[in-house]
C-alpha cells in the first residue's frame, strides 16, 4: 500500500513526535493518578466505590462534550497552537485537584482536566498522520499510543507512592508541572497548512473542485461503514481497558491483601506491558498490510478475541501467581487494537477532516466505553464484589472482535473513495 508521503524533514518529524509522545504520557499520568488515591479518598471523605468511579468518568464525559468543537478548531485553525493551549489547561486543572476540599470540588477539577484533554488525541493523531508516510502510519501511531499505558502505569504507581509518603494532595502537584513545561514547547514546532475541504470534482468536471457542504462532511462519517464498525469496536475495547486501568490496583489490594502502594505497582505493571502491545500491534498491522489490505481491521479483530480468552481464564479460573502472569499477558494483548483502529480513522476520511474523524471516534468511545467501564465495575463491585465485576469484562472484547471483523469487509471500498491530498508546511 503506497499512499501520501511526509513533507516534514526527518529531524522536524522526530522532535515533534517526541513532544507529542511526552504530552500524551503526561495526559494519562494526570488522568489515571486518581485511581491509586481511591483508598485515601475513601478514608478521608468516606466516599463509595461508585463515587470513585465517577472521578475517572468525569474526565471522559468532559472529553465527550468538548471533543468535536475542539477538533473542528484544530482542523480549521492550527494543530500546534490548539495542542499547546489544551495541554496548559489540563496541567493547571490537575494542579488544582490538590486544593479540593471535598468530593464535589474534586469532581469539578477532574471535569476541567477533560476539557483540556478533549482535543489532544484528535490533534496529535492528525499531526502524526502528516509527519510520516501513510504506509508507516499504524506503526508510528502504535509507538505514540504506547505513551498511554506508560503514562497510565506511571500515574497508578506514582499516585500510591507519593500519597503514602507525602499525602495524596501532593500527588497531583508533582505530576502537573512537567506536563506544563512540555506543553509550552509545542508552540515552537512546525505545523502543516490547513487542508481545504473540497470535493475532487464538481458534477462531471474533474478540473473544477467544489467546496464540501455540511452534508458532504457528514457523509464522511455516517455513510462510511468501516469507520462506523471501527468506532463501535473501539468503544467496546476501551470499556475494558479503562475499567482495568481504574480498578486493577483496588482488585489486587482487596484480593491479595497487599498495601495500596504495592497494589498500584502491580496494577501499573500489567498496563505497562501495553507499551509492548501498542507498538507491536502497529508493526504487525503494517507488515500484514503489504499482503492483505484489510489488515488494519483484521488485526484488531484477532487481538480482541485473544484478549477475551485470556481475561476470561484469568478472572474465572485462576488465582495467585498464575492469575497475575495471565494478566501480564493480557496487558500486551488488550492494547494491540489501538494503532490499527486509530489508523483507520485517518485512512478512510478526507485529509482535512482527520482531527474531526478521531474526535468522532473519541465521542463514541467516551459515550459507550470510557466513562461506563469504571462506573460499571464500581457499581457491580458495591453489590457483588470486585472479582465478580471484573469477570464480566471479556464479553465486551468479544463484541469488539466481531465488530472489527464485520467492518473489515467495507474497509477497502471506503479507502478507495478517499480524496488524496498532499499536505504542505506552513
Amino acid at each position: 500500500m503506497k499512499g501520501e508521503d511526509s513533507v516534514f524533514s526527518i529531524r522536524s518529524a522526530k522532535v515533534t513526535f517526541l513532544l507529542l509522545f511526552l504530552l500524551y504520557m503526561f495526559d494519562y499520568i494526570d488522568r489515571l493518578i486518581i485511581v491509586s488515591l481511591f483508598p485515601f479518598l475513601k478514608r478521608d471523605w468516606g466516599i463509595s466505590d461508585a463515587q470513585c468511579g465517577l472521578l475517572v468518568s468525569a474526565v471522559y464525559w468532559s472529553i465527550l462534550l468538548f471533543s468535536i468543537p475542539v477538533s473542528i478548531l484544530i482542523d480549521r485553525w492550527s494543530r500546534k497552537k490548539s495542542i499547546g493551549l489544551m495541554s496548559v489547561l489540563w496541567s493547571i486543572a490537575t494542579f488544582s485537584c490538590a486544593f479540593a476540599s471535598g468530593f464535589k470540588q474534586l469532581f469539578v477539577a477532574r471535569t476541567a482536566i477533560g476539557i483540556g484533554e478533549a482535543g489532544y488525541a484528535p490533534g496529535g493523531t492528525a499531526m502524526i498522520s502528516a509527519l510520516f508516510p501513510e504506509e508507516k502510519r499504524a506503526r508510528m501511531l502504535g509507538i505514540w499510543n504506547a505513551s498511554i499505558p506508560l503514562g497510565s502505569a506511571l500515574g497508578i504507581a506514582l499516585g500510591g507512592i507519593i500519597a503514602e509518603h507525602f499525602g495524596w494532595r501532593h500527588a497531583f502537584g508533582v505530576v502537573a508541572l512537567p506536563g506544563l513545561l512540555i506543553a509550552l514547547l509545542m508552540f515552537r514546532v512546525r505545523d502543516y497548512k490547513t487542508v481545504e475541504l473540497v470535493n475532487p470534482q464538481s458534477g462531471g468536471d474533474r478540473t473544477a473542485p467544489s467546496a464540501m457542504s455540511r452534508w458532504d462532511i457528514a457523509r464522511q462519517f455516517i455513510s462510511n461503514k468501516s469507520l462506523v464498525f471501527n468506532n463501535l469496536a473501539f468503544a467496546c475495547n476501551v470499556f475494558v481497558t479503562t475499567a482495568l486501568l481504574s480498578w486493577l490496583p483496588t482488585f489486587f489490594h482487596r484480593t491479595d491483601g497487599i498495601p495500596v502502594s504495592e497494589a498500584g505497582i502491580k496494577g501499573g505493571a500489567v498496563m505497562l506491558l501495553a507499551v509492548v502491545g501498542a507498538p507491536l500491534g502497529g508493526f504487525v498491522t503494517d507488515r500484514w498490510l503489504k499482503r492483505n489490505q484489510r489488515a488494519r481491521m483484521l488485526l484488531p479483530a484477532l487481538s480482541s478475541v485473544v484478549s477475551a480468552v485470556i481475561l476470561y481464564v484469568c478472572f474465572s479460573h485462576l488465582s495467585g501467581t498464575p492469575r497475575y502472569l495471565s494478566l501480564l499477558l493480557a496487558g500486551i494483548s488488550v492494547m494491540m487494537f489501538v494503532p490499527a483502529g486509530v489508523a483507520v480513522t485517518q485512512d478512510v476520511v478526507h485529509p482535512g477532516l482527520r482531527a474531526l474523524s478521531l474526535s468522532v471516534n473519541v465521542v463514541i468511545q467516551h459515550s459507550l466505553g470510557s466513562p461506563l467501564g469504571p462506573l460499571f465495575v464500581g457499581a457491580v463491585s458495591d453489590r457483588m464484589g470486585i472479582e465478580a465485576a471484573m469477570s464480566v469484562l471479556p464479553v465486551f472484547t468479544v463484541v469488539a472482535g466481531v465488530l472489527f471483523f464485520i467492518g473489515s469487509f467495507y474497509y477497502v471500498g471506503d479507502l478507495q473513495r478517499v480524496v488524496k491530498v498532499q499536505v504542505e508546511l506552513e
